[in-house]
Parts: structure tokens; sequence; C-alpha cells
């Protein structure tokens, strides 16, 4: 049935027949409770929909979104994620017989917020056991252990200190609730260190002259740097650093090309990947492939790739005899091949392969499975959408503003009016970070705090707290020209 489908045309499988099916399965919303299992008819309909997913996967007509159910995502019981992922362990485990129990079991139809709140449960899961354990060693065993994963670091050695400290834990310690201490700071984790400690250490581990990742200006993204003399081991920690966040629900403020997620997911990279790390390399790897006269005379290539090494150029052979072998139209696709496999896979392998090894320390979990390579990138770096209607919608007032107030209005009115720019500029200096976490602006909640009457003193913000601080000045145009000149000059290096 999928080769017949596949050949269906997109009006036909995305309009017709993937959206009818989605009709019935929203219209049997009811059914979809905590209680027993899926019905027949669910069950049915599901499977219809597995099959004409597996057909796009093969004719990639229509994107791989038309294929969320929002009245199954949109459920936001934690109890009932707990059940679907519950039931879907029994299938993997084989305690459970029926063929399909779970919406687990067809990630297809969950969207990124769905898929999140699974891995979240899969995370206090594991948290519960790693404190339970902690609590067993504790008052049975007479150990030291604590329920929580406490990292004490300074300021000054931030990344040497973290490094240290995770290295001497065990992996079932990376499970715990993450609480941060600054030494020589009398702040209480509540989550706004833990937030600030992930500012701070991704800025600098992602700092372009410490050597470990690259910058791409045409791009705007970072990749991991293959002639980087820094040791495995620190490369480890950022991915143990990316799970962490992912575990404790904190977004980062870095962003790779999408290959590097697919390759996170075990996925093997293409030419299409490369077009989105480099364009340029990409359109000439394109050109050389439609090139209709001969190749040979033409660009005169042989399987060897020139690149920079500190300012001198190396040579490596795709081949053995690289250097002596031509490149002709009759192999030009084995040489794009292994141009791609070099530049993605081969030339930064031992750098990736401890990223890889740390990040699945944390979340090589079951629920990380659910995941699309494109949904893994919201999960850690956010959405690049940005609705704030819907922030506006659960921001808090204190300090003597309420959403009544004069300057409150003229605030809204002024973020209506201002540029994407400015909104993710507005969005960084208030949070820390310019996106949105995966359940979009309407779940991040900031706080608007009256900072004084008017003066000519800028608005500041607390980060960690998702907190800004809003004097009352006497005009509208004063405020403009206060915030956008706040906002204008906070730029962070995920800004550049």
């Amino acid at each position: 049935m999928v080769q017949w489908f596949k050949t269906y045309p997109k009006e036909v499988l995305g309009g017709r027949l993937v959206r009818g099916v989605q009709k019935y399965i929203s219209s049997r919303k009811h059914l979809l409770s905590t209680q027993g299992g899926m019905s027949g008819d669910v069950v049915a309909a599901v499977k219809v929909l597995s099959i004409l997913n597996e057909a796009n996967k093969v004719s990639h007509l229509i994107p791989y979104t038309e294929f969320y159910n929002l009245a199954v995502s949109d459920n936001n019981m934690p109890e009932f994620w707990q059940e679907e992922f519950m039931k879907w362990i029994d299938v993997s485990s084989g305690k459970a017989t029926s063929e399909l129990i779970s919406f687990c079991q067809v990630p297809f139809l969950l969207t990124p917020k769905a898929k999140s709140q699974i891995l979240q449960v899969e995370a206090d899961i594991q948290k519960q056991l790693s404190v339970q354990k902690s609590v067993f060693q504790h008052t049975v065993l007479h150990s030291s252990s604590s329920p929580f994963l406490i990292l004490k670091v300074h300021r000054s050695d931030l990344i040497s200190d973290t490094l240290q400290q995770l290295s001497s834990s065990c992996p079932d310690e990376f499970k715990k609730p993450l609480k941060v201490i600054f030494d020589g700071e009398d702040g209480v984790d509540e989550g706004g260190v833990r937030k600030e400690f992930f500012q701070i250490l991704v800025h600098d581990l992602f700092n372009v002259a410490y050597g470990m990742f690259t910058y791409n200006e045409e791009t705007r993204n970072f990749w991991f740097n293959p002639n980087s003399i820094d040791s495995e081991h620190e490369f480890w920690l950022v991915g143990i650093i990316f799970g962490l966040a992912i575990y404790n629900g904190a977004i980062l403020d870095v962003h790779f090309p999408k290959v590097a997620y697919k390759k996170m997911m075990g996925l093997r990279p293409s030419l299409d990947d490369l077009k989105d790390f480099r364009p340029d390399i990409a359109k000439g790897l394109q050109l050389l492939l439609e090139f209709s006269s001969d190749v040979a005379e033409t660009f005169y290539l042989f399987f060897q790739i020139t690149y920079d090494y500190f300012g001198e150029l190396h040579t490596h052979d795709l081949i053995p005899n690289g250097c002596d072998t031509p490149v002709t139209n009759q192999n030009r696709q084995r040489y794009v091949d292994l141009y791609v496999k070099y530049l993605l896979v081969d030339s930064i392998d031992k750098q990736f392969s401890a990223f890889s090894k740390g990040f699945q320390q944390v979340c090589g979990g079951q629920a990380l499975q659910l995941f699309h390579y494109d949904e893994l990138e919201l999960l850690i770096s956010g959405l690049p959408h940005y609705d704030f209607d819907a922030l506006e919608r659960v921001t808090v007032y204190d300090g003597g503003y309420t959403k009544e107030s004069e300057l409150i209005v003229w605030f809204w009115e002024l973020v209506r009016e201002m540029s994407l720019e400015e909104k993710k500029a507005l969005l960084f200096f208030t949070t820390g970070n310019d996106r949105a976490p995966v359940g979009g602006l309407g779940s991040l909640q900031i706080v608007i705090i009256k900072h004084g009457g008017d003066t000519d003193r800028l608005p500041t913000a607390q980060t960690c707290f998702n907190v800004l601080m809003l004097p009352e000045y006497c005009s509208k145009s004063k405020l403009e020209n206060r915030l956008k000149l706040a906002i204008s000059n906070s730029t962070g290096f995920g800004l550049q």
C-alpha cells in the first residue's frame, strides 16, 4: 500500500487522505483520555495514517508536520503522557501484547511540545529513581550521596571546574535534578542560578577564540572545529551540557546546522545537509554533478581535499592515491559522496564522537527516539517563531503595574510595532535567549516590574528569572527611546 499511496499527487495525499483521517481522529477526542487504551476505530485510523506517513517518507510530497494531530498532542495532563509512556515501555519490554496501545508508538502524530512532555516524564522518572537511590544509600548504607547533582563552580574557572566535577560523577548522577552554586555567592538555586550557569558556560565554550567551534557568518551557525587542539573530554562536556539542559528545562543560546542534530539521531548526512552547513561548497558540488560536458577537462579535480590548518594549506586524499586520481563524469558521484562524508563526518569524528557520547549519557533514553532531528533542534535551542500576543496573555506584573497601567499599554503597543529583529532583541534582553521554548511564547512567563518613577535610566532585566524592570516613563515616546536603546546594547553571542 505504501508503494501505491506514494504515487498519489500532493493534493490527494495531503488534502484528502491525511487531513481526512486527521479529522476523524480529532472527532474522537472524547475517547482520548487517561482511562484505558485507544478505541478500535481510532487504532484503525492511526494505522491508516501510519501507512500514509511511510508513503510520504518516500515521496516527500507534504511536510512531516502535516501528520501532527493537535487533538492528541494538546493534552496538557501530565498523567496522560505518563500513562502513554508507561504503556510504550510495556510494549517495548514485551509485557504488553497489543499491537498498538500507546501514541508513543506513532510519534509522527505528536507535536514537539507533546514529545517534550514525554521526555520530561522519562526525565522525572529517572530523577525519582536517582533520588530514591540516594535516600536509600543515605538511610540504609549511611553514605553521603545527594539527591541532587550539585555543581560548585568559580565564575573565573567555569569550564575547568565544571569539567572536573562532571568527570568525577557517575552517569547516574546526571539524571538527578541539577543545582548550581557559584563559589562565594549566596544565591539559592531555584532555577535562576542554573539558567545563568548554562548561559555563561555555553557562551564561553562556543567563544570562537576558545578554539572548540567555528562560526559561519553566512549561515550564523556554529560547527565543530576540525583543527581543535582541545581534548575529547571538553567535547564530551559540551554533550553533557546539552543533555543536562534538556533534562532541566533550559534553552541553550547556540545554533548548529540541522546536520548536527541529524547526526545526533544517528542518521547519515548527505549533500542536501551540506547546503545548510556550507552552501558555497554544496553549490559547487551540485554544479559538478549536473555539468553536461567533460568534467575532467573543465574542472581538473582530483580525489583530494585542500584545507587550512593554522594558516597553512594541507591536503587529504579521499581515496588511496587520490592526488593522482582525476574526477571524471563516471566517478564524480563517488567524489561528491566522499567529499561530503569528509566534511561532515571524518574531519570531526573525534570531536563529534566525544560530544555524542556525553549527550547520550544523559539523554540516551527511549523518549529521545520520538523526535525528528528538526524537533531535536527546537528542544535544545527553542522555536524561531514568535507569538508575542501569547506572551502578553501570560505576562505577570508586579511592583505597582497591572495590565491596565498606562505604561504597560504603551509597552505592548510598541512591541506590536517592532520589527522581527527588535522583538528577538527584546526577548534576548529579558530572558537571555532569542528563541521561544518548544511550547511557544505562551509557555514562557515573564514578569514586568515597576522600577521607580520617571527617569532617564534605561530599563534593566534579570534574565535568570525572566524579569523586565521598567521605570514609569512619562511618555510613550520616551519609553520607546529608552527601551530600544537598552535592547540594542544587549546583543549576545547568539545574535551576532
